[in-house]
């Protein structure tokens, strides 16, 4: 059964196990998934209020194309979470390979790197959507039906962890990966969206605790 079709309870009992997946990559994208899903919550609370149908055509035109990008990156974030889990059980199944030849030493030793490498790029996009997610909050926090405001930051919050999370996970295989061209190319790109998500995630919670404050 994939994992996206099993019940919360079951999923959580399957993460609190002996098994060592599904582990932090999949975790990571539920939580990116989930996140939007709060985002887009406050979206859909704003729809027909008249708060928002007093906003500009301009403004509410912007804010259903965000919102309609979000529930695309959601969809994407679904497939990633079984897809985690995949690339470790693909990485397993290489180690498991013959080592008796020095044919099956070469083939093994490329079967590790290649499933290695796909253990990098799933979490790796995981990362990449969840910024991009990110970065297509404010505009929702800004415009969306404020009485909803708290759900946008937990979500915020969500996709974030995410970010970091699934990001956790590509280093972790980079230490396995040896094409040290890669390594520095993914380990650059992932500081890099350490560093700007956590500016926006901190841009944002600071606006939302300000507007609670009010």
């Amino acid at each position: 059964m994939k994992l996206v079709d099993m019940t919360v309870s079951d999923f959580s009992d399957e993460v609190d196990s002996n098994s060592p997946a599904p582990g932090g990559g999949s975790v990571a994208a539920l939580s990116s998934n989930i996140g939007i899903g709060l985002a887009r919550m406050m979206a859909h609370l704003s729809f027909g209020k008249k708060k928002y149908e007093a906003l500009d055509e301009k403004v509410r035109t912007e804010f259903v194309e965000k919102f309609n990008k979000l529930g695309d990156i959601r969809q994407e974030l679904i497939e990633l979470i079984d897809k985690d889990t995949e690339s470790f059980n693909e990485v397993m199944k290489a180690m498991k390979m013959p080592k008796n030849t020095d044919d099956e030493i070469k083939a093994r030793k490329i079967a590790i790197q290649d499933a290695t490498l796909f253990s990098i790029d799933v979490p790796f996009k995981t990362a990449k959507l969840s910024f991009k997610a990110l970065q297509l909050l404010e505009y929702l926090t800004e415009y969306g039906n404020q009485n909803a405001i708290t759900d946008i930051g937990v979500g915020t919050l969500m996709l974030y962890s995410g970010l970091e999370g699934a990001i956790l996970n590509v280093k972790v295989n980079l230490m396995s990966l040896e094409n040290k061209e890669l390594y520095k190319v993914y380990s650059k790109e992932c500081e890099e969206l350490l560093l700007d998500g956590s500016e926006i995630k901190d841009n944002l919670m600071k606006s939302i605790h300000n507007k609670l404050n009010n």
